[in-house]
């Protein structure tokens, strides 16, 4: 009896073992022959990868509902820096271009969650991809590519998104304790060290050598049709009017963060004096850019450990 038991359980795993080879295998036949079974995302996902035909996958990523399939670039064109400070808006303009174009964005990092929910070609750093996400900024970083797109975005709200980010995640939001975190030390070192880093990132890409082109997070949200328009010329990428309207109707995506107003001010007097300061210096530095003047020259004596203030008199000494 035992024997025969052992000879039947052999003979079920046996069995189950060729179901799932001809899952495999013959994956679209069987779901002629069982249409009651959904096989052909899984045997495609499995041959050709979660984003290879569909451009749909398992998970979170399922929620999005892609215009077109994503695919890379193919030749290869140039390789374009979409280049931001922290809470920009990079990773919802990289959503944008996706759906537009049916081009994956790339990016210098590895972000497993967006790896896994929306953006296959993290870490892919080339022309391969329609743009590669950086936040980093200084010389080795900007010769790497061949133009750039730099996406700029008020400093208090871009401050305010990346703390949202760092203790909520992509959609997240900071508890309100955090913002009084050892007698407000916590938040106010943090802006001190962001503001300094929205000001350096800015004023460094604004140097960049080959083309650039500017876009403000606001103006995307006050008009996204022809802000999208003037991207896709910078880009020399032309779309149908079908891609178009499909990404306005699924312009939101899943990592744009829901508004969630605090009953309190974080900014007190000192921290908006900090940030204040670094909007008029990196003010000046898009004036001198948009004018075509001697950006260089204006901010080449400027010291990122220096006071703001400091700054400030220094470029205004200069008559800029």
């Amino acid at each position: 009896l035992k024997k025969s038991w052992l000879w039947k359980f052999d003979l079920l795993s046996t069995t189950r073992r060729v179901i799932f080879l001809g899952f495999l295998v013959f994956g679209h036949n069987l779901a002629i022959i069982f249409p009651a079974v959904k096989t052909r995302s899984y045997v495609e996902s499995l041959v050709h990868g979660s984003w290879g035909i569909t451009g749909k996958r398992s998970g979170r990523g399922a929620r999005l509902p892609w215009c077109q399939p994503l695919k890379y670039r193919f030749p290869p064109g140039p390789s374009t820096a979409l280049v931001s400070f922290p809470g920009s808006g990079n990773t919802w303009l990289r959503y944008l271009l996706q759906q537009v174009t049916g081009y994956f964005t790339g990016s210098v990092y590895k972000d497993y969650a967006l790896l896994k929910n929306g953006f296959p070609a993290e870490s892919v750093c080339n022309g391969s991809v329609i743009a590669v996400k950086t936040h980093e900024w200084g010389p080795e970083m900007r010769n790497k590519f061949n133009r750039a797109i730099l996406m700029l975005r008020d400093p208090y709200l871009s401050i305010q998104a990346e703390f949202n980010r760092q203790s909520g995640g992509h959609i997240g939001h900071a508890q309100p304790e955090k913002y009084v975190r050892n007698k407000g030390m916590y938040w106010e070192k943090f802006v001190n060290n962001k503001a300094t880093a929205w000001m350096n990132t800015t004023l460094d890409w604004l140097k960049f050598e080959g083309p650039l082109h500017l876009v403000f997070y606001e103006d995307l949200l006050d008009n996204l049709p022809e802000e999208m328009r003037r991207i896709l010329e910078f880009l020399d990428i032309e779309v149908d009017d079908a891609s178009f309207d499909c990404m306005l109707r699924h312009q939101d995506g899943i990592y744009k963060r829901r508004k969630r107003p605090l009953s309190f001010d974080p900014f007190n007097a000192k921290l908006r004096g900090v940030v204040d300061n670094s909007k008029s210096i990196v003010d000046q530095g898009i004036r001198e850019h948009l004018a075509g003047g001697d950006l260089k020259l204006a901010i080449s004596s400027i010291n990122s450990s220096a006071s703001f203030v400091g700054l400030n008199k220094k470029l205004k000494s200069r008559g800029r």
